[in-house]
């Protein structure tokens, strides 16, 4: 569906589409007036050249104008914004179109995900980003589609299913488009049986032009191509009947220098390399960037971050291209901070390692041999006798959340996570292991996660300047909760980001020195763009806590964001800016409803504990303790209900509002998860103040 507002002709709107240069307005070489891609230009270095805003004014920068976006699980969407328009994609990628200047809204486009994606739709993941090329938006769905929508009306103009009928895939990442191309990549690998893909289409029909396989499929159906004949020489056993995983569910650069693309590939599955490749070896193309001919999706080189992996340690994380001066010689590289903490320089021409150092805690290796640059592991981290205990946990110590290079200050900005990894496989046979069906798994291991991070004052993260030269901390700057948001620096020495407290900032570039700050009133995940409308510079961030910054537990409700009452946001700031915020909601403390005729049954509490893991907490919250995502089921009345709980758990009551229906929980299953939600609302109740709603 779609639908025009504000608008008495499409023809009101300014001319852009065709006239424009797309390629021109992706380069480097823009000046900024446009943010058109993910990462503003092709180098996805999350920086704007735009100087209106700087260290010296930015104390005044105000609310130009705000909207108020409707109760959703997820508004971690990076928006666009193209000849004064303003572009973003939030929920269940549903489409927005505004004047970038007024906040007026121009259309909105809904792809129906909820009524056609079925099993593929994942309540925590909302979709992170769209795509622009030639007066098109592009946008990905839960479902597998691949939409182009007019960008001057709303109405659609193609669409495509990007995925293989019946699979465990769907997409939650922003597309890339580059020289008349749209690629998409997809996630996936933690629910089930998949094998990680990207696909390019051509940006004016839809038409599949190339595909490229992260990891080696059957051998007895032969290989696509050397690529994954090469890689297949690097897993045993018969990895093919567990997909084998390697999903790129988010970055993706193209490279106009070298006409190549970079994809960044995801986690092994199962996780656990006992499993899905019993003998061992690096299983090639897991946690790897790799490069492929962006006219034919030819794999050109490769370099693997986490050979073998075994710990979620993902290579997903954002790639940006930099000429760096190393060595006193002008060098083309690449910039990662992927999940497993260590921070890579590489060479661009041929994939080489430059460098590598820790930019946060890391104890499942030593280090980065400059000899052979693979990892120099500690073999107790691959729990050889059942448990290990490292840094960084599957969170990673950099998630999906942008991170900025600037040019001008030469440092990266990292959103980094401090939390450890438990890892066991105890009791755990691979011969006889079974990916369980329906849910989200911990790959072959039964628990990843230490403990829920206490609510206790202590930073989880902080905002890290990183000097990719000499291999080093600049600043840092410790931060609340375990995720916070994605990072915009600015010529104007400026480093935007919004926070888990709720807090939009502007800090100093060079120091990190908090130079002004807005109460969005919930938490923020999303990262900002800067643009020019009428010739003005304005900063946007989506607001809400949501995805998996909200399933922490009491790290995550520590800020009291609940899902029904804090409102998510679109925010637009300017200098001088007048507009302000309606007060914030007054939560108060209240107990959860209780029935006292109901007798909490403890073994069918300990089984609905581990349904709840496995399939609810990731919305809902660790230990039923939600933090913004999705209800606190703890203060719900409808676990008391054994009929409204099978209505909307089951039978999907509730999937127009992006809750999945369980078909797979039988009866059993269902009476178990009530059985524990009552026993942690009576734990709620004896301690009231614990972020209650």
């Amino acid at each position: 569906t779609w639908a025009l507002y504000g608008m008495c002709d499409a023809s009101e709107q300014k001319p852009r589409a065709a006239a424009v240069d797309s390629h021109a307005l992706l380069s480097t070489a823009t000046d900024g007036a446009d943010w058109a891609a993910y990462g503003r230009t092709y180098d996805e270095t999350h920086h704007s050249p735009l100087t209106q805003i700087d260290a010296k004014n930015v104390a005044h920068l105000g609310l130009a104008w705000s909207f108020d976006l409707p109760t959703m699980s997820s508004s971690v969407g990076a928006p666009l914004a193209i000849d004064g328009v303003l572009y973003f994609a939030v929920g269940l990628s549903e489409l927005y179109a505004f004047d970038a200047a007024s906040g007026r809204q121009l259309w909105h486009y809904d792809p129906e995900v909820a009524r056609v994606a079925g099993e593929r739709l994942k309540g925590a993941w909302g979709i992170r980003g769209v795509a622009w090329w030639n007066g098109k938006i592009y946008v990905g769905t839960q479902d597998g589609r691949l939409i182009a929508v007019d960008a001057k009306t709303g109405k659609p103009v193609w669409s495509v299913q990007t995925l293989p009928e019946g699979s465990n895939h769907y997409i939650s990442g922003a597309p890339r488009a580059f020289n008349g191309k749209v690629i998409i990549g997809n996630g996936g690998a933690d629910y089930g049986h998949v094998r990680g893909f990207v696909t390019t289409y051509d940006a004016e029909t839809g038409k599949q032009l190339w595909r490229f396989y992260t990891v080696p499929g059957d051998p007895s159906k032969g290989f696509e191509n050397d690529a994954m004949a090469m890689a297949a020489k690097t897993w045993t056993g018969r990895w093919w009947e567990w997909g084998g995983g390697g999903t790129v569910w988010n970055a993706i650069t193209y490279d106009p220098e070298f006409d190549r693309v970079y994809i960044g590939t995801g986690n092994g599955a199962p996780w656990n390399r006992k499993i899905r490749s019993p003998g061992g070896g690096d299983n090639l193309f897991l946690c790897a960037v790799v490069a492929l001919d962006a006219n034919t999706g030819k794999y050109v080189w490769h370099y693997q971050t986490t050979p073998g992996e075994s710990w979620d340690y993902n290579s997903a994380m954002d790639m940006e291209l930099a000429t760096l001066s190393i060595n006193g010689a002008e060098r083309k590289v690449l910039l990662h901070a992927p999940k497993n903490g260590f921070f890579y320089v590489l060479d661009r021409r041929d994939g080489k390692l430059i460098s590598a150092q820790p930019f946060a805690k890391v104890t499942w290796a030593k280090g980065i041999d400059p000899a052979t640059s693979r990892p120099i592991e500690d073999p107790a981290a691959r729990y050889p006798n059942g448990e290990a205990f490292i840094w960084p946990g599957p969170l990673g110590a950099h998630n999906w959340q942008a991170m900025a290079y600037s040019p001008k200050t030469q440092l990266a900005y990292i959103p980094i996570f401090n939390v450890p990894g438990y890892y066991d496989d105890r009791g755990i046979d691979p011969k006889t292991w079974q990916h369980p069906v329906g849910m989200v798994s911990n790959g072959g291991l039964n628990t990843v996660i230490p403990d829920m991070p206490p609510a206790d004052g202590k930073p989880l993260g902080a905002l890290q300047a990183w000097d990719p030269v000499r291999q080093r901390e600049a600043w840092s700057v410790p931060q609340l909760g375990a995720m916070n948001g994605g990072v915009l620096s600015t010529a104007g020495d400026l480093v935007f980001q919004g926070q888990a407290d709720g807090r939009f900032v502007a800090r100093a570039a060079d120091s990190g020195r908090e130079l002004w700050s807005f109460a969005a009133q919930n938490g923020i995940v999303a990262q900002p763009i800067t643009y020019l409308a009428n010739g003005k510079q304005y900063v946007s961030v989506i607001t809400g806590y949501s995805g998996t910054a909200s399933a922490f537990g009491p790290s995550s409700a520590q800020f009291g964001w609940e899902y029904r009452r804090q409102q998510r946001r679109v925010l637009t700031f300017a200098l001088d800016g007048k507009e302000s915020l309606p007060p914030a909601p007054k939560i108060e403390a209240t107990k959860p409803p209780d029935d006292p005729s109901f007798v909490v049954n403890p073994t069918l509490a300990e089984s609905g504990a581990k349904h709840f893991a496995n399939r609810c907490a990731v919305c809902h919250g660790l230990a039923a303790i939600a933090g913004g995502a999705a209800p606190d089921l703890r203060y719900s009345a409808i676990p008391l209900s054994a009929p409204a709980f099978h209505s909307i758990v089951h039978d999907g009551a509730l999937v127009s509002r992006g809750m999945p229906k369980f078909e797979i929980l039988g009866d059993g299953d269902l009476e178990a998860i009530r059985h524990y939600l009552r026993r942690q609302a009576r734990a709620a109740a004896k301690t009231p103040s614990d972020n209650a709603p």
